[in-house]
């Protein structure tokens, strides 16, 4: 597929959100959007499997089956491949034709026969492998809510106006590698994202922090065995490491909000990744792991930043395994640093951990200092501090940094300190700042190589940093001050005098405008 041909679907899937613009919101229409999106493509992915099992025989088409016993064995083959089912008369196109319908013989409304799909689609999982995977996946899709009309018949009026849009977009899931389909639905996430405030912050990490993460984690890798995100959000993170690899055989992620975690599960079904090799739980990471047992070998997240935990008012956490060698507990106003503790005790002994954080984290004193004293000095799993931009985050405008962590480091007497946030190192793109591509190579390559580069980045011994007492604060390793040039002062003693005579002059002219109109001069 050509990228003009890309371009076009990522015009037309967007051009569903402009049909809506100014009659809902973008945060009420964004999940209806997505969801009509993943729903079309589960049944385009039905009608070609169907259709490929029926080859040879004596009906080929899927929507022509009526025979009971043949559905049941493309069931039957299609919860194995696929993990789902629709029936013929509930792939989309079929409901996209009822929702046309405009003689008075027939009507139009598709609401009860759409829920009545998405809750088959569920149930036909029940009792097989994929069932926590589809488990109340469409359960945002609200298609009773006011948010998207008062009556009955402005829902369905709004509900077959999205299915019309996207019935005329051919995905072409027969011609096109899996990730196309997938990369189209990012940019609609990113889109969405963009306009979401404070909130996006919750689902989406800009695709160019993601890429850096990515390509820190599969340093000298060309395979995975598995992937965790803590907090997977809409699975972005999880899907960018996957594109810097060959192959990775495992995914894992958990997250809090209940309507992004469907988003992530979507989100990983749609860009082809089979429902064995993901499991994304919904739960408070923190208080309620739910892959506690496992060691994975990429470890990648964006938390909340700053968010509140228990802490130490959860007397568990003094002695939960993950937080009690480090001889304090992360404040509960702040859980950087928990989230951190958690990620290295998930890394496995031949894995890379990166993560974004507040600054912070870097410099903050009390329970948070001597937690990162002893990553440092006790354990010396930190590898590298990169600091980004202000304001490239959706929702925040605060200056970020990127930490990485090893548990088996092969240069374990340093840290790589990179300071990426220059006016140098990015572009401004309406109200927020940008990394170019370059920008990420230079970061990544600098990273890889270990190097040191006048006013970007240094390569501190780990006994500069106990002279520093553990600060990590970036300016203390990379000097980025830039003398300014010198003023020549009698230049600057000339033009004062100039300026005063032609002050001089102008309240003359002025005072002969006054003269004339007849009013006293303003001085």
């Amino acid at each position: 597929m050509s990228d003009e041909q890309k371009r076009i679907l990522k015009a037309q899937l967007w051009g569903i959100a402009n049909l809506l613009r100014g009659k809902i919101s973008a945060d009420d229409y964004r999940d209806y959007i997505l969801g009509f999106i993943f729903y079309k493509y589960l049944s385009e992915k039905q009608l070609l499997y169907a259709n490929r099992l029926l080859e040879g025989e004596q009906v080929t088409d899927y929507k022509e089956v009526t025979d009971q016993e043949t559905l049941e064995a493309i069931k039957e083959e299609s919860l194995l491949k696929l993990g789902y089912f629709l029936e013929p008369k509930e792939l989309f196109s079929v409901l996209a034709k009822k929702g046309n319908a405009d003689t008075e013989s027939e009507s139009n409304y598709i609401i009860e026969d759409l829920q009545a799909v998405m809750n088959h689609i569920e149930q036909s999982t029940m009792g097989t492998e994929s069932e926590e995977d589809f488990n109340a996946l469409f359960e945002d899709l609200d298609l009773t809510s006011t948010k998207i009309g008062r009556t009955v018949g402005a829902r369905n009026e709004v509900i077959v106006k999205i299915l019309n849009h996207l019935d005329k977009i051919d995905f072409k899931l027969e011609d096109l590698e899996a990730d196309v389909l997938g990369d189209a639905y990012e940019y609609l996430i990113a889109k969405f994202a963009a306009g979401a405030g404070k909130s996006a912050g919750e689902f989406y990490t800009p695709q160019q922090v993601s890429k850096i993460l990515a390509k820190i984690v599969t340093t000298g890798k060309t395979k995975l065995k598995s992937v965790y995100d803590p907090t997977c959000g809409s699975g972005s993170l999880l899907l960018r490491v996957a594109r810097e690899v060959e192959d990775v055989s495992e995914f894992y992620g958990q997250e809090l909000n209940r309507t992004t975690y469907n988003l992530a599960r979507m989100n990983m079904i749609l860009h082809d990744i089979h429902f064995r090799k993901f499991d994304i739980q919904q739960e408070d990471t923190l208080e309620n792991p739910q892959h506690l047992e496992k060691r994975f070998e990429a470890v990648v997240a964006n938390p909340p930043f700053s968010a509140h935990w228990k802490g130490n008012t959860n007397p568990l956490n003094s002695t939960d395994e993950r937080f009690s060698q480090y001889g304090r507990i992360a404040p509960k106003t702040k859980a950087d640093y928990a989230f951190v503790q958690h990620m290295i005790h998930q890394l496995a002994d031949n894995g890379i951990m990166a993560t974004v954080l507040p600054h912070g984290v870097l410099f903050r004193g009390a329970a948070e200092g001597v937690i990162r004293k002893y990553l440092i000095s006790e354990l010396n799993y930190l590898d590298a501090v990169i600091g980004l931009p202000a304001n490239i985050f959706y929702g925040t405008s605060i200056p970020t940094s990127i930490l990485v962590f090893k548990k088996c480091r092969k240069v374990d007497d340093n840290i790589v300190f990179i300071d990426a946030s220059g006016k140098d190192h990015f572009v401004k793109k309406g109200n927020q700042n940008e990394l170019r591509d370059e920008d990420v190579e230079n970061i990544i390559n600098t990273y890889r190589n270990r190097e040191t580069k006048d006013k970007y980045s240094y390569v501190a011994t780990l006994a500069e940093i106990a002279q520093n007492d553990y600060n990590l604060n970036i300016p203390r390793y990379v000097d980025t001050f830039e003398e300014e040039e010198p003023i020549d002062l009698a230049t600057v003693s000339t033009n004062l005098k100039q300026l005063d005579v032609d002050l001089q002059a102008v309240n003359k002219e002025i005072a002969g405008f006054c003269k004339e109109l007849g009013i006293d001069t303003p001085f």
